[in-house]
């Protein structure tokens, strides 16, 4: 059994709560994708909960899609409590090179010293303010172009750093690797992305290391989207398949589907 797939084992077998406070796009499929994969989402986002939930839960995913003054209240009070009991927490920075409130808002959140950051290749150039062409929450830039922003993003934070694409990268500044599984019916789907980050959360939640972990989560997640491309006819189809696929996927899938290039050294 490859490590990938001994983190998803662990992941059943413990059941991890992750508190989302995510964009409203995103709630329903996003919980969903957890609850196939064997995790328990909780979309709490509540400015008078969120501290006191977010010392109990085992992860914590931020998500900036849907920006609203109170919700980035909450974000701060759940990041600052995370970081505080030691619970892992990922950072979405949705289109975070839009708007000034996106670029303030990403800014006081990489103060928190996210666990993981998860986002396209335009997102992450932007938030490690080397510029992008991204446009909204889509990317224009490739995920090459992004490698050493996500490099400089990983050592600046401590955290490690995913940015997802046609081939997927991820980073904790000293380690680097390449994931060329999924299919490009997973881009068709609304909030697919966002919720990944959920599942990084998730795979974090129990783990001695973070990069593994979140390299983890992004080749299951590129692998269900293979499987579940197989038998699809399009984005809609395609959408249920991928939440069966997710539920039903094993060990022995991950081994025959990996396509992994790993480096120890940048």
């Amino acid at each position: 059994m490859s490590d990938c797939a001994a983190h998803l084992a662990r992941l059943r077998e413990t059941a991890p709560l992750v508190q989302h406070i995510t964009n409203h796009v995103a709630m329903n499929l996003a919980a969903n994708v957890l609850l196939a994969l064997g995790a328990s989402p909780a979309m709490v986002h509540a400015k008078e909960e969120v501290e006191e939930f977010a010392a109990l839960t085992d992860a914590l995913c931020i998500n900036i899609g849907t920006l609203s003054a109170p919700w980035v209240e909450s974000m701060q009070l759940a990041a600052k409590t995370a970081r505080h009991v030691g619970t892992p927490w990922v950072f979405d920075p949705v289109a975070v090179g839009a708007t000034a409130f996106r670029r303030e808002t990403a800014a006081r959140l990489l103060e928190l010293k996210p666990t993981a950051i998860r986002g396209n290749a335009s997102e992450i150039i932007a938030l490690a303010a080397q510029g992008s062409a991204g446009r909204g929450v889509d990317s224009t830039d490739s995920v090459e172009a992004a490698e050493q922003a996500a490099i400089a993003l990983a050592n600046r934070t401590g955290g490690v750093v995913a940015v997802t694409g046609p081939v997927d990268f991820v980073t904790d500044g000293k380690r680097q690797a390449k994931v060329a599984n999924g299919h490009a019916l997973m881009p068709r789907v609304t909030a697919l992305g966002c919720a990944q980050s959920g599942v990084v959360a998730a795979f974090l939640a129990d783990t001695e290391d973070n990069f593994e972990a979140t390299l983890a989560a992004l080749v299951s997640y590129a692998i269900a989207g293979e499987i579940a491309a197989q038998r699809a006819q399009g984005p809609g189809s395609f959408a249920v398949a991928f939440l069966d696929t997710l539920y039903r996927l094993d060990g022995q899938q991950i081994d025959t589907y990996l396509r992994l290039e790993m480096s120890d050294e940048i």
